[in-house]
């Protein structure tokens, strides 16, 4: 094999050969015995074949910190740390707890580990395949484009299949252990009931190819924008969170908070992201940067999502608020004919919104009311020119039937 650093190539195979010794001298000292899975590989043609494979993962975690002060871990994060590529590992724990050697541990040396041993089927030491998973590692440090990948879970939301919402985002279902493989400690930064409750299975999970001098994505920006879509689609009780976790080329990388609006759940009843709505909020996950250049509209976002979580008169507040940045003084009027195609609802309509510029309390409808016309506004694509529609339909030289569809 070619060997891009001859240097850290023999300090990490030091520190997994020497593991490796230290581990099987602790089941021999101990009398342990490694205990094993059995698992059967059935064939279209032939027997049906049985595989004891040991789990080595719980024995080596059980062991972390003996592992980590070991001479031979100390020389490995010596040379770790002359590479420059190691240290993109370090700077993702910057000032979050760990030091930046205990995250070059846990993310390069022990997963090697870890991966080495499964590779293996325990602490039989077998020269290609440590050559194989190091050349992993190598292709990850030292490559052009590395594979970040961010995982949130979710709650309030179920789907039956998995959920595109763009390049590279999607809802799924979690797949059972893929957290707590990379983090033991994932289950204790688990919505309560996750995995066992059917509006608590499923995960977000932003996929991007980065470059190697390239920061990774800003993924709590970009998993609270996802929330924010679906909320607006579905009208769903929908959190992310309370943390999201981050793989680099399938190494664990980072565990970092979602944004507060996101990973609070707001009041409501859970909802199933069906295949209509599903392509609506990847439309509007994929309109939310006009937000960007249009401050009205920005703000309307803002304070409807406040809304969620408010109780009248707040609420009622923030939802005036929002109706005046999106339509402006007149939105009583406005809203109306934007929302309600029929008479008698337009009229209904407008004497919700009536009362609620008048200072009156939120209603569920009114509420519901600012969604659907963030709704139409983000897909319409400018607010102003939607704004001058609306106007021209009240004078009757006009329509807004064409806007009706997307609410």
């Amino acid at each position: 094999m070619t060997v891009r650093s001859p240097h850290l190539h023999h300090a990490l195979r030091s520190f997994v050969l020497g593991a490796f010794a230290y581990l099987l001298r602790e089941l021999d000292e101990t009398g342990t015995t490694l205990p094993f899975a059995f698992e059967e590989h059935g064939q279209r043609r032939g027997p049906t074949l049985y595989e004891y494979r040991p789990l080595v993962t719980g024995f080596i975690e059980e062991r972390e910190g003996l592992l980590r002060s070991r001479e031979d871990a100390l020389i490995a994060l010596e040379e770790l740390r002359r590479e420059p590529a190691a240290a993109i590992y370090a700077r993702a724990h910057a000032g979050s707890g760990p030091s930046s050697d205990d995250a070059l541990f846990r993310t390069v040396l022990f997963d090697l580990l870890l991966r080495t041993a499964e590779a293996c089927g325990g602490f039989d030491w077998d020269d290609e395949t440590f050559d194989r998973v190091y050349t992993e590692l190598e292709r990850s440090l030292f490559g052009e484009r590395r594979t970040y990948v961010a995982v949130a879970p979710l709650v309030g939301l179920s789907v039956g299949v998995a959920v595109d919402l763009g390049p590279g985002i999607r809802l799924r279902a979690a797949a059972e252990g893929e957290l707590a493989r990379h983090w033991p400690e994932a289950g204790g930064l688990l919505p309560q009931g996750f995995g066992r409750e059917p509006d608590r299975y499923c995960v977000a999970e932003l996929r991007r190819a980065v470059g190697g001098d390239e920061d990774v994505p800003d993924a709590p920006a970009e998993i609270a924008d996802v929330v924010s879509s679906v909320r607006l689609a579905t009208a769903a009780p929908l959190a992310a969170g309370p943390v999201l976790f981050e793989t680099l080329d399938g190494r664990p990388y980072g565990i970092r908070p979602v944004l507060p609006i996101a990973a609070t759940q707001p009041p409501g009843e859970p909802t199933r992201l069906d295949s209509f709505r599903g392509p609506l909020a990847a439309d509007l996950l994929a309109r939310l940067v006009l937000a960007d250049a249009d401050t009205p509209l920005a703000e309307a976002l803002d304070r409807w999502e406040l809304s969620l979580f408010q109780h009248d008169p707040f609420r009622a507040e923030q939802l005036r608020a929002a109706f005046s940045a999106l339509l402006g003084a007149t939105w009583p009027l406005r809203a109306s004919v934007l929302l309600e195609d029929e008479a008698t609802a337009r009229e209904q309509m407008h004497a919700d919104l009536a009362a609620l510029a008048a200072g009156g309390g939120g209603t569920t409808g009114s509420a519901d009311a600012v969604r659907r016309a963030l709704v139409v506004a983000l897909r319409h694509g400018d607010r102003e020119s939607l704004v001058r529609d609306l106007d021209r339909a009240l004078l009757g030289v006009g329509s807004t039937r064409a806007l009706y569809a997307a609410v």
